[in-house]
């Protein structure tokens, strides 16, 4: 019979469709593709001729496989698709790829030299996603690419991570993603990333089914007769593997009961091999999927020149190819390798496990390398093995914590009976961490229970820090109560003055945070504050100072809280980098505190500094904290795709993680920077998702945060009456007593706009009444800047335009006085109205116009318009700052002047890189305007978007 391997047969609509993917990548379109079906239906043959027609094209093909038995290798199908070919490019042709990206790709590709660097944080595992991604982009910037992974239901957790983030936004060049997957056997993360491209339309999903009894006659050829070809054809159900195994071995079982029929037909083939070349089968069984003669050697017991001879043998009989690297070789398919691994005596397997991992230590290689092998064969009790696993889980922690979380769990089963209890708990907390960074709470909360009880009589230190890791997975989780009774447990019987004492006060102080309990806060900060002082522990003594200036700005003691922000300044600006590492809270809840008090400038730069402190010592745990800091700040300052950038990276991260409170956060501030952009349907989705996620947590500040986010976005989508609706019910009532600090004004000032969208003017007044008391009551810039609003707004409402342009032009004043760029040029907006409505046109023009060039400036497109429709009915025209000859179609005219420069670029084929370098830009910022720009346009792709804006400029 025909070979399968070599010769395909039907499948014409799934040919025709590469053909058309093929096509649109020459025309510079991304695409993806998964094929799906059941082992042996052909995955492989089809992404072979896939490969065939994509180089026949020029394109250039680059392909790899996942393992059955060593999936948990971090990246592994990654690293085998790219790592070969970027190793024989010149450095030349990488020397556009970013320094961080270039950093980023050294932790994970071997070809990349690793650079000396901190530690990836858990919470940031998205960047090295994003570097594989610029790696694409710049290996198509000259030819089309087509990366096809193979088996990927074997993938490593990593693995399938990275893929999930590629389909969810696609390289910005002509790259094509082909992917093969048994769907019966893909983990739950595979098969969910899967299913959300193909819902996005990023991914086109290819169910195969079996052949039909024509084109198995055709596979089968000429020779087989018939009666023989039906009868294969019934035990093969039409599956062209378990076709061509039977086919091979003559057997001629009839029935559906294929797969043991097939397993049946294997076993005659393995067992007409002699003792001595089933031995090297064996061993290259254990050396990997993909073997060189070396490993199969040892793993066999044998010498390297019978393991060669053998080899030919294998080849002869095709169950073993070699490959195009050489020394290398694999086996006919996957399942030929699981069967023969399946039939190996298992005393015997364990040895050659055991053997192959002696030879890659003799060869030098690292723990990750030789885990997969110690932990098949390592004996109970083996120190030597525990400290490799700890070091394999060590090393996978930060980029591939599921692979770690296995590695440790293994060292921990290893692990001696009479080992110390701290041992065992240093190995449990190590697990928990990893699991919690993959979203198994539940888990990582029952590894440190389990830590709790071991520790119930150890040393103090090691108790406390076992509570408060337990106490952290538990606000994770949303169990706000529990967390709070085991640090008051924790609490009782120590000495309130020792350390000990202010460091659980502390945290404390910030259960008080996530149940919206300000007063009690505060409390427990004050007392931590007084606690730490004595100690001389400099971290803890900022750690206490930063959550107490938090807890004094939540409560909206301004006065008291700017003190505290000084004092924790102060404190922390003394602390070296070093000394911070150890307490990165300090910095987090003083940015936070600073933010509430006005003080965006302090607040960034505190945010950024315990950033980078995090990113240099592996501390991930703060992370959730620091990036709603920092994209507030950036939207407060009016640096809008900054935000954007911040936290959509945030949202990857806690995605990634499994933090549902850490991504309600995010997703709710993502929302208020969308909304300021214009981008009512990403707020509103943003919005309702983070809404959705605080519904299983203990409800609390950010469930109030969440709600606020939603009616913002409903009110500008014209719902407001829901808006008005959520707002009320999930910040505490009309009072919105839940928002803290002088935040709690702006939203009042949201409020007061809801009753107004619905003609309730007296609602709407005692609304903006309530804004004033609270701008009394916490006497900030801002909180005076959004109750002047609130009071502009009714005042217009009511026809008092004057006083209205009055307050407007004050909230103005006091936003921009505070910083708030944006913010002032709303007020500016109002204030324009008011003065047109109290016949002052000249003064109405002038803020219009300053209210929509900053706008414009800062991106806040939807606000923009609106300036400009106030400007257009004072009979004003509207002309936007452009490259000379720019269109003047409906789309391209929305874009700002920076997203023309962009476009043109594009237009040049310039990558991201260039067009950063062009315009003094990140190439993060740059990425940012590219997906608002094709927001605008409703395009997905840089070519779209360049033909776009030169068919705009040719009707111009």
């Amino acid at each position: 019979m025909a070979d399968v391997v070599d010769q395909l047969v039907g499948r014409p609509a799934e040919l025709d469709g590469f053909d058309q993917i093929l096509g649109e990548l020459d025309r510079g379109d991304s695409a993806a593709i998964a094929l799906v079906g059941e082992p042996g239906i052909g995955k492989t043959r089809l992404l072979a001729e896939l490969a065939r027609r994509a180089d026949a094209r020029g394109q250039l093909v680059l392909a790899g496989s996942a393992t059955e038995l060593e999936r948990e290798l971090p990246f592994h199908v990654f690293v085998d698709a790219l790592d070969d070919y970027v190793r024989g490019l010149p450095p030349s042709a990488l020397a556009d790829v970013s320094e961080d990206a270039h950093g980023e790709l050294g932790q994970i590709l071997p070809s990349f030299a690793p650079e000396a660097r901190g530690p990836v944080l858990q919470h940031e595992r998205y960047r090295t996603h994003r570097a594989v991604r610029e790696l694409l982009e710049q290996l198509a910037r000259s030819t089309p690419l087509v990366v096809i992974l193979d088996d990927l239901h074997w993938a490593d957790a990593a693995s399938v991570d990275l893929l999930a983030a590629l389909l969810r936004r696609q390289p910005s060049a002509a790259v094509v993603i082909a992917v093969a997957v048994r769907a019966r056997q893909a983990p739950g993360r595979l098969a969910a990333a899967l299913e959300r491209a193909q819902a996005a339309g990023t991914m086109n999903r290819v169910e195969l089914e079996g052949l039909s009894y024509d084109e198995a006659r055709v596979l089968l050829g000429p020779e087989v007769g018939e009666r023989d070809a039906t009868e294969l054809y019934r035990g093969s159900g039409g599956n062209p593997f378990y076709l061509e195994q039977l086919a091979r071995s003559h057997h001629r079982a009839p029935g559906r009961g294929f797969p043991p029929t097939v397993a049946a037909a294997l076993s005659e083939e393995l067992a007409l091999l002699s003792d001595e070349i089933r031995r090297v089968l064996e061993g290259a069984a254990v050396a990997g999927d993909m073997f060189d003669p070396e490993l199969a050697a040892a793993a066999g017991g044998g010498t390297e020149g019978h393991t060669l001879r053998a080899l030919d043998e294998l080849i002869r009989v095709d169950l073993v190819r070699t490959t195009d690297v050489p020394r290398r070789f694999r086996f006919r398919h996957p399942l030929v390798r699981r069967a023969v691994y399946d039939s190996m005596p298992g005393a015997w397997r364990l040895g050659a496990h055991e053997r192959v991992a002696d030879a890659l230590g003799a060869r030098g290689a690292g723990a990750t390398s030789r885990a997969h092998h110690v932990e098949q064969s390592a004996r109970a009790g083996d120190r030597d093995a525990v400290s490799l696993l700890t070091e394999a889980g060590s090393s996978a922690a930060r980029r591939a914590p599921e692979s770690a979380a296995r590695w440790f769990g293994a060292a921990l089963r290893l692990l001696p009976e009479a080992a110390p209890s701290s041992e065992r708990v240093e190995l449990l907390l190590a697990r928990a961490e990893v699991l919690a960074a993959t979203g198994q709470f539940d888990e990582a909360h029952a590894a440190h229970l389990e830590c709790v009880e071991l520790v119930s009589d150890g040393p103090v230190e090691l108790g406390l820090r076992v509570t408060t890791a337990c106490a952290a997975v538990e606000h994770l989780l949303g169990r706000h109560s529990n967390a709070r009774a085991r640090l008051l447990s924790a609490l009782q019987g120590l000495d309130e003055q020792s350390r000990e004492a202010a460091a659980l006060m502390t945290e404390l102080a910030v259960d008080g945070l996530f149940s919206g309990d300000y007063e009690s806060m505060r409390t427990w900060a004050e007392r931590a504050r007084v606690a730490a002082a004595p100690s001389g522990d400099r971290p803890l003594t900022a750690a206490a100072a930063g959550v107490f200036a938090l807890a004094q700005a939540f409560s909206g003691r301004v006065p008291a809280a700017e003190a505290a922000c000084s004092e924790a300044m102060l404190l922390v600006d003394d602390l070296s980098d070093a000394e911070l590492g150890l307490r990165l809270d300090a910095a987090a809840n003083l940015a936070a505190a600073e933010l509430y008090v006005d003080r965006y400038v302090e607040a960034a730069s505190h945010a950024e500094r315990a950033l980078a402190v995090g990113r240099a010592t592996g501390h991930s745990d703060i992370l959730p904290v620091l990036f709603p800091t920092l994209g507030s700040t950036a939207r407060m300052r009016g640096n809008l795709a900054e935000s954007a950038e911040l936290l959509d990276g945030a949202i990857e991260a806690a995605r990634l993680s499994g933090d549902a409170q850490g991504l309600a956060w995010n997703l709710l501030n993502r929302s208020h920077t969308a909304l300021q952009m214009g981008d009512v349907p990403l707020a509103t989705a943003t919005a309702e998702e983070s809404v959705g996620l605080t519904q299983a947590i203990d409800h609390g500040l950010v469930s109030a945060y969440a709600g606020v986010a939603l009616a913002g976005a409903l009110l500008a989508a014209g719902d407001a009456r829901r808006a008005a609706d959520v707002l009320v019910g999930a910040a505490g009532g009309e009072a919105l007593v839940l928002i803290p600090g002088g935040w709690r004004s702006k939203c009042l000032e949201l409020l007061t706009r809801c009753w107004l969208a619905l003609d309730r003017l007296e609602d709407a007044q005692a609304s903006a009444a309530r804004a004033e008391e609270r701008a009394e009551a916490v006497p900030l810039k801002m909180s005076r800047a959004m109750a002047l609003r609130a009071r502009a707004g009714v005042l217009l409402a009511s026809g008092d335009s004057a006083a209205a342009a009055e307050r407007a032009l004050a909230s103005a004043a006091a936003a921009a006085e505070a910083g708030a760029v944006v913010e002032a040029a709303l007020s500016r907006t109002v204030a324009g109205i008011a003065l047109a409505g109290a016949g002052d046109e000249a003064a109405a023009i002038a803020e219009l116009e300053r209210a929509a060039a900053t706008l414009a400036e800062r991106g806040a497109d939807r606000d923009r318009d609106e300036a400009e429709q106030a400007l257009r009915r004072l009979g004003r025209p509207v002309h936007r700052r452009s490259r000379p000859g720019q269109p003047d179609e409906a789309g391209v005219v929305s874009l700002t002047a920076r997203e023309l420069e962009v476009a043109w670029l594009i237009v040049d084929r310039k990558t991201n890189p260039e067009i950063g370098a062009a315009l003094f830009l990140s190439t993060k910022t740059i990425e940012a305007h590219i997906r608002n720009m094709f927001r605008k346009l409703g395009v997905t792709s840089r070519v779209e978007l360049a033909r776009a804006v030169e068919r705009a400029a040719r009707s111009a």
